[in-house]
């Protein structure tokens, strides 16, 4: 066997006593299967709205997707055009003629007992995009994107031990889906967790799919096996599911990783089968041996003609891709001139980096590669952690891009410190009001007038004696406590860079 070749004896004997898996001597060999449900009107064979998410149960079909014997399907053509689309963006090959087969198989959300999907002539083929990795950015080959149907959902209950049932809401079946075969190219999860976010940002750019894991509109399996660092001879293949975040991929297949080292290194087989992730508990079950594509019993769809894609169409859909993420990227790198990893942190979220561009449409400043800096670093700073922990998209976020900018606008003339604008920002997205209100009612305006400031300097070298003393003295740390005095006793509302040359002028001049 396989894995009884993978360690010499002495070695699985000195993992077992030690208990310390030698997970550096193995690598992981990973690849993805993304579905995602693209964003039509109607589904992929009837013309049932597609918006079913707030729909109430089984409100939203018809005899097609129910199944019914004796009813015909019609393909989507925008489903079709969305596929291409997704395939032209990935570097993949578009087929001239494809069509749809037959995959059998006898779940209860299969409501016909079958699915239509691709089998041996995808829409698209041999694609693949970029991804950061720890060696550096290196290509994720991509087998296929091929056009298929949704099946309906299975909600389960157990009341108890004796009652046990399921309920089957037939809303989402036949929603077009779209499934994206990566290669095994994957080394870890991390570089898995990469590639999700990076293929998840472009679906959104072209505006196919939400790219909602939470809601299932954006959803992964993923076939994880090992091999010994540097060989090329595989174990067996696990395909692990249930993974419904970005988070929860990375955990599922870590896991799964350290779970077959251990396997090999105690001398068990890792069998091929399907694992599901089980979130609260922090590991993989299995759930059952793992189908080959002959399980399936493929054939050609006998009530769908075999399309013929025609290239000047395809060439047309070609021409109205967007600026897509690595694109706009480099724009904003070589344009702006931000640092290269804030420009990829913006565009990994559509929503941001769009919201990134229209905060710069208002800048006054003729420096816009500073304001971008400004721009950028309370996005990923400040305004970021707040989403983050309200778990909030920006676009339904209450401060706006000209808002923003107006407190940028603050900081810039010295009406606002940086702590005060701080303290303003987060009025902003508590309340959604304009800085300019918020300065205003709370009266919060910096005192730059150097009389102003001088008088309270004064007044503060007065009552603290020893602080004088020391900086003569030489420690220079009471040059700090005076100033947190005067801080302080403005409210926070004096120039700290006002305030510090005010106090070493006097200080030097006692």
């Amino acid at each position: 066997m396989l894995a009884a070749q993978f360690m010499d004896m002495a070695t699985k004997t000195a993992a077992i006593e030690t208990g310390k898996l030698p997970l550096d001597d193995f690598e992981a060999v990973i690849g993805l299967e993304v579905h995602s449900q693209l964003k039509t009107r109607s589904k992929m064979f009837c013309g049932c709205a597609a918006g079913y998410t707030d729909s109430e149960p089984n409100s939203r079909v018809c005899p097609v997707c129910l199944g019914m014997p004796g009813v015909l399907p019609v393909i989507n053509r925008k489903a079709v055009e969305f596929t291409v689309m997704t395939g032209l963006a990935l570097n993949c090959t578009i087929a001239e003629h494809t069509k749809f087969d037959r995959k059998n198989y006898p779940y209860p959300d299969l409501m016909k007992g079958y699915q239509i999907s691709q089998y041996d002539m995808p829409l698209c083929s041999a694609g693949w995009l970029m991804i950061e990795t720890g060696d550096g950015i290196r290509k994720a080959r991509l087998n296929r994107v091929h056009l298929e149907e949704d099946t309906a959902k299975l909600a389960h209950v157990d009341a108890d031990m004796e009652d046990r049932w399921s309920r089957v809401d037939v809303n989402r079946a036949g929603m077009p889906l779209m499934e994206i075969v990566g290669e095994p190219d994957l080394r870890s999860a991390e570089e898995a967790r990469q590639y999700l976010i990076k293929l998840r940002t472009i679906l959104q750019y072209l505006g196919v799919s939400t790219g909602n894991m939470e809601e299932g509109s954006f959803r992964c399996d993923a076939n994880i096996s090992i091999r010994p660092r540097g060989a090329d001879e595989l174990n067996a293949k696990v395909e692990v599911k249930n993974m419904n975040s970005f988070r929860a991929v990375y955990q599922a297949l870590g896991y799964e990783f350290e779970r077959q080292v251990r396997a090999v290194s105690e001398g068990m087989p890792v069998r091929q089968e399907t694992r599901g992730w089980v979130e609260d508990r922090g590991i993989t079950l299995s759930q059952r041996s793992k189908e080959y594509a002959h399980d399936y019993r493929y054939f050609p769809e006998p009530d769908l003609p075999a399309m013929k894609i025609d290239a000047a169409w395809v060439e047309e859909i070609r021409s109205r891709l967007p600026e897509l993420p690595d694109a706009r990227s480099k724009r904003l790198v070589s344009d702006l001139g931000l640092h290269p990893r804030d420009a990829d942190t913006l565009v990994n979220n559509k929503s941001i980096a769009d919201f990134f561009e229209e905060s710069l449409a208002f800048c006054n400043n003729a420096n816009l590669g500073k304001r971008a800096k400004a721009v950028g670093s309370w996005l990923l700073g400040d305004f970021l952690g707040l989403l983050n922990a309200s778990g909030e998209d920006i676009a339904y976020a209450k401060v706006t891009p000209r808002a923003l900018s107006q407190l940028i606008d603050l900081i810039d003339d010295n009406t606002l410190s940086g702590k005060m604008a701080k303290d303003v920002f987060q009025e902003m997205y508590d309340s959604g009001k304009t800085p300019l209100d918020i300065v205003k009612e709370k009266g919060l305006s910096q005192i730059t007038d150097t009389d102003e400031i001088m008088a309270v300097v004064d007044e503060t070298l007065s009552k603290n004696p020893q602080a004088v003393g020391d900086f003569a003295s030489g420690k220079a740390q009471a040059l700090g406590f005076l100033v947190g005095q005067v801080m302080k006793a403005t409210r926070g509302r004096a120039n700290p860079t006002k305030v510090n040359k005010l106090l070493k002028d006097r200080l030097t001049s006692v």
